[in-house]
């Protein structure tokens, strides 16, 4: 089981919705408006006082898990419909799952999903 953390342009968020529709097993997932700062653009990723502003670098979050066998699929449909070339597209992280727990029906590992 994996867990996919994705940060996202929000002006690109329907593409991505509409690309992990389109998956044969859209397994769910949760999205959370997030602010953050990239990387600076000094040198060598130093930050510069020209940089603040908490408005700037709006994203959105998008948490998901799923099964090992379409995690991929799941990056790559992220990873496509997030693309615009530019710099700050975003990131997707993923990490392996241990363990998962539904709470409504104690239901555990992939059963859970």
């Amino acid at each position: 089981m994996k867990q996919i953390i994705a940060i996202i342009q929000p002006h690109r968020l329907e593409i991505v919705e509409r690309a992990l529709q389109g998956m044969s097993h859209l397994p769910g997932f949760t999205l959370f408006p997030a602010r953050g700062h990239a990387r600076g653009h000094g040198a060598q990723h130093i930050f510069t006082a020209d940089e603040w502003n908490p408005d700037m670098h709006e994203h959105i979050v998008l948490l998901m898990f799923c099964p090992d066998d379409i995690a991929d699929e799941a990056v790559e449909a992220i990873r496509a419909a997030s693309h615009t070339g530019n710099s700050g597209d975003g990131l997707i992280a993923v990490t392996a799952v241990e363990d998962m727990v539904r709470i409504h029906s104690g239901e555990r590992g992939d059963a859970a999903l």
